[in-house]
């Protein structure tokens, strides 16, 4: 399956805000795109267990107020906010560490729909320098980029599990390009410029499964 890249990169607004949460300096990264789908066409695809295997991952559990998720081979978390079909708000539990995602939704008009999307973690000083936000940035590009190619052609296997397509030149310029927009945000959020650029460049050079560059 050809992913249509350059749309994906070009239709997503990166942003990453410096905020505080619980007391404890936190960072925001944020994606923001419209969809050619209906609001209650998206929000479907976003939460029915059925479709979330064919452009993200499978997940069990139960996706409404209060319940506990997984996702295979990922995070898990409970559901805090369930307001169908506008906003999803969950914890987000991996590793030992707690951070918090938001989806938003909202209908352009009946065939397209904006969605925001919000990850929100406490700052690691030295992940944060090392990686910067393009670590969770180009994860959730990702798979927007998934959910973009499921919503056009109705395609069922993420960009992520698709190992013949990782290995593709395709891929490793989407990596490129999409962490290259979240060094842009980051140094637009006012974190130094030298610091984002080689975070990038270890970022990139993990999701490309290359070893880091020399002094990374």
């Amino acid at each position: 399956m050809i992913h249509d890249i350059a749309a994906a990169i070009g239709a997503t607004s990166r942003i990453v805000r410096k905020r505080e949460r619980d007391g404890k300096p936190a960072e925001a990264v944020i994606a923001e795109r419209t969809y050619d789908t209906g609001i209650k066409d998206l929000w479907d695809a976003l939460t029915n267990p059925e479709r979330l295997p064919r452009w993200f991952s499978p997940v069990t559990g139960d996706l409404k107020l209060g319940g506990r998720y997984q996702v295979e081979g990922n995070a898990g978390g409970t559901v805090t906010v369930c307001d169908p079909p506008k906003t999803l708000e969950l914890t987000w539990e991996f590793g030992g560490t707690v951070s918090w995602v938001e989806v938003h939704l909202h209908a352009v008009s009946e065939d397209e729909t904006h969605l925001q999307l919000v990850h929100e973690g406490h700052i690691d000083p030295a992940w944060a320098e090392k990686y910067g936000p393009g670590a969770t940035g180009v994860g959730w590009d990702l798979g927007l980029l998934g959910l973009q190619t499921h919503i056009a052609s109705g395609w069922s296997k993420p960009p992520e599990a698709d190992m013949e397509w990782t290995r593709t030149d395709e891929y490793k310029l989407f990596v490129r390009k999409s962490s290259a927009g979240w060094r842009d945000a980051s140094v637009a959020a006012g974190n130094d410029p030298q610091i984002a650029a080689s975070a990038a460049a270890n970022t990139t050079s993990f999701y490309l499964g290359e070893a880091p560059p020399e002094g990374g």
